[in-house]
């Protein structure tokens, strides 16, 4: 990280040549990493619950998993005895709990110790690493290991270097974040479509092999663009690091306080990559044109619903800006929140009129498209705000930070996972719509604050 006066060159290199979209050429390099590097990650996700519960951890096979037993143990331990299906969500929900806490030690090593290029290729190479064991029954608690590492170096510095690429007063930040989740959410929709089927109709290592020949291409990309990107600047030279200024502490406590309730929308969202899968494939008649509908496609849906509908909340933020009516970060924050909160309302509906037969695929695509515009309202949002919040000193840090609320919320999603078989479907998912409403309601009572203390203008509150 550099000093004001080091950042400005920053922002020239990474402008020349032809620019992407109107913005710094470097952002397609990073849009474009990102975009394979979560084809990678979410083809692994989208098979992960369905893997274990439906392979890895039936008799016969869990033996071949080395070290399982111990670890094991230490879970029930911890939660109890569970059952194949509750340690299924359970080790997801601490495997995705971890994927999103490891970025705030990444983002210290970016910011102090090896620079961000440096942290990002290391972090994708673990995670190809960790794709291609998951091949081995015998590598899975290693696999996960590396994956868990790999993401932490990774994700944090990415993300950051989006942020480096623009002024602080420069209002393209939030459609640049809004981009860079749009990559996010090709690769989402393209890793189930790809990894998922291979894995559900042909074979699990099939799946998990595709994965890891994702994370190659996306490591390709970034080297390719690395002379477009923010450079490495910290090499030791204490000296030229930006310094924590008088009030910044108090600048990173509401930040932290901000994640806090954030990770109440990461718990309801990590649910549909955890629980939410066995639900699909439990209550939701897959049949379509005499075709049964794999399970992992409704993980590509999900992000079909957020590309089909960023373009248009883009041009709607547009077109409200125009008339000086578009609703700052924090307004956004609170109206994403209400929206996936109405979507979990919506599945605890179709339960409810269900008369406990299967629900239609109308069911889970509404929520879905929902859920994208609570996704849109709130993922890219909330990492513009802290790009543009944090301190100078500690801002990829608290960048990869911001990942502390899904790491809460995917632990929280495993550990609620458990109530799935005990509590009827209706009062399950009418549960995650009240937790995700609360925090709309926190952030709309704690508004004054947070706008004070995060030195918010009039444009982003």
């Amino acid at each position: 990280m550099t000093d004001k006066a080091e950042t400005a060159p920053i922002f020239t290199a990474a402008a020349s040549g032809k620019d992407f979209m109107g913005h710094p050429r470097g952002l397609a390099y990073i849009v474009f990493t990102e975009a394979w590097e979560r084809f990678s990650f979410y083809g692994m996700q989208a098979l992960l619950v369905l893997y274990m519960a439906g392979y890895l951890l039936q008799p016969g096979t869990i033996e071949t998993v080395v070290a399982f037993e111990g670890f094991r143990s230490g879970m029930e331990s911890v939660f109890g005895p569970l059952s194949i299906q509750a340690l299924a969500t359970q080790i997801f929900g601490l495997y995705i709990g971890l994927i999103y806490f490891m970025p705030v030690l990444g983002g210290w090593l970016g910011d102090r110790v090896m620079g961000q290029q440096k942290a990002v290729l290391a972090g994708a190479a673990l995670m190809a690493v960790g794709h291609f064991l998951m091949a081995f029954e015998a590598a899975f608690l290693f696999a996960l290991t590396a994956l868990i590492f790999g993401a932490g170096l990774l994700k944090g510095n990415l993300a950051a270097q989006v942020g480096r690429l623009y002024a602080k007063t420069d209002q393209r930040r939030d459609t640049a974040y809004t981009l860079y989740s749009m990559a996010i959410n090709v690769g989402a929709a393209t890793a189930p479509l790809i990894c998922g089927t291979l894995g559900e109709l042909y074979g699990w290592h099939y799946g998990f092999g595709a994965a890891g020949i994702g994370m190659l291409v996306g490591m390709v990309i970034y080297v390719r663009g690395r002379a477009y990107l923010p450079p490495d600047t910290v090499r030791g030279d204490h000296a030229n690091r930006p310094k924590l200024e008088k009030g910044d502490g108090r600048t990173i406590a509401g930040i932290l306080a901000l994640f806090i309730i954030a990770a109440l929308f990461w718990t309801a969202q990590s649910q549909v990559w955890n629980t939410y899968p066995l639900w699909i494939k439990d209550r939701i008649d897959r049949v379509l044109f005499d075709m049964q509908v794999p399970v992992t496609w409704f993980q590509a849906l999900d992000s079909v619903a957020v590309l089909a509908l960023a373009p248009l909340i883009v041009w709607y933020w547009r077109k409200q800006r125009g008339r000086k009516a578009e609703p700052g970060d924090l307004k956004k924050v609170i109206l994403g929140c209400s929206a996936f909160a109405v979507a979990c309302v919506w599945l605890a509906l179709g339960e409810a009129l269900s008369g406990g037969d299967q629900l239609s695929l109308l069911w889970p695509t509404v929520f879905h498209f929902v859920c994208a515009v609570g996704f849109l309202y709130v993922g890219p949002i909330m990492l513009a705000l802290v790009s543009r919040a944090a301190p100078e000193a500690v801002n990829a840090m608290m960048v990869g930070s911001y990942y502390l609320s899904i790491f809460v919320g995917g632990f929280a999603s495993g550990w609620l996972g458990r109530f799935y078989e005990p509590l009827s479907e209706s009062t399950f998912w009418l549960m995650h719509a009240g937790i995700v409403g609360a925090g709309a309601v926190l952030v709309l009572i704690f508004y004054g604050p947070f706008t004070r203390i995060l030195k918010l203008d009039e444009k982003h509150v």
